[in-house]
């Protein structure tokens, strides 16, 4: 499928967006290292029912990157700005939100601040408040190193130095957090590859580990904190293997979100509706058939 690209300017930026089909409105939001061709194999089936929106986050893809240091232009109130700017551009008053990963705690962010604008939160493979300090302990350091790599002055540089030191660097996210290794085929890791080699790409990305150590800081501290919970409908499906993001950590979404209802998806690791899309496209249209 051919995809249709555009770009509008909201709060500030040009933001750069993939936009099919017709319906109720839903806006995927990608996570690292991922930007809007993560979700194609979804918003080609899903648009035969919805109105679909894939933007690249600030700092991603073919959106604009501020010159601004990460923890004054790339911080979670940032992004959900960004949103909200997008949305109102594209005259969407109310939407489900799609997410994965860090894309997961802007829509959560997002529902907590505009809660009426979004009919469902959608989540695959979902941190959230819950899993607190358990992604920071001693055993899982050898899962979560790129977090302080990527915030280093010199690592985009590094990565960046070569499409080899690219590819090594990109390409082993993209086949050690997946179930299936051969989850993202050649074509994909070009993709992926030239993607990141675009000016700013990278540090684009790495901005987000940057403004977000604070709060990681404090989860070490402090552990999960208390919140609200989220009263919106919410779905979430796990890829079973995720190595770097446990299913048994969803363990707390209930304290969370008080409508929530969770499945694990078996022979699916950190990238399940990219790995399993069938599933993953069937779920979410069974979910905002229900919540629309």
């Amino acid at each position: 499928m051919l995809f249709s690209h555009s770009q509008v300017s909201a709060n500030g930026i040009d933001i750069h967006y993939v936009r099919e089909g017709a319906g109720h409105p839903l806006v995927f939001l990608h996570g690292w290292p991922e930007f809007w061709r993560t979700w194609r194999k979804n918003l080609t089936t899903l648009s035969e029912t919805y109105d679909v929106v894939a933007p690249d986050l600030r700092g991603f893809g073919a959106t604009e990157k501020p010159d601004l240091p990460a923890k004054e232009g790339y911080t979670v109130g940032d992004h959900v700005a960004d949103l909200q700017a997008l949305t109102t551009a594209l005259d969407i008053e109310k939407f489900g939100l799609v997410s994965h990963d860090l894309g997961a705690l802007i829509a959560q962010q997002f529902a907590r601040e505009y809660p009426k604008s979004v009919t469902g939160l959608f989540f695959f493979d979902c941190p959230y408040p819950g899993i607190g300090d358990r992604w920071l302990r001693a055993e899982w350091i050898g899962e979560i190193w790129y977090q302080s790599f990527n915030q280093q002055p010199w690592a985009a540089a590094l990565v960046g130095s070569s499409r080899e030191s690219c590819a090594t660097y990109i390409g082993h996210f993209l086949t050690h957090w997946a179930d299936d290794p051969e989850a993202f085929d050649r074509e994909d890791h070009e993709a992926w590859i030239d993607n990141f080699l675009r000016e700013g790409n990278l540090q684009g990305g790495f901005n987000w580990y940057v403004a977000a150590d604070e709060a990681r800081k404090r989860l070490m501290r402090e552990g999960a904190p208390s919140l609200p919970t989220i009263d919106v409908p919410t779905r979430v499906l796990w890829g079973k293997l995720d190595p770097v993001l446990r299913v048994e950590w969803a363990d707390r979404l209930d304290e969370y979100f008080s409508n929530c209802k969770f499945d694990s998806l078996p022979h699916a690791g950190h990238f399940a509706h990219y790995e399993r899309p069938e599933r993953a496209n069937s779920a979410i249209r069974a979910f905002f058939s229900e919540v629309v």
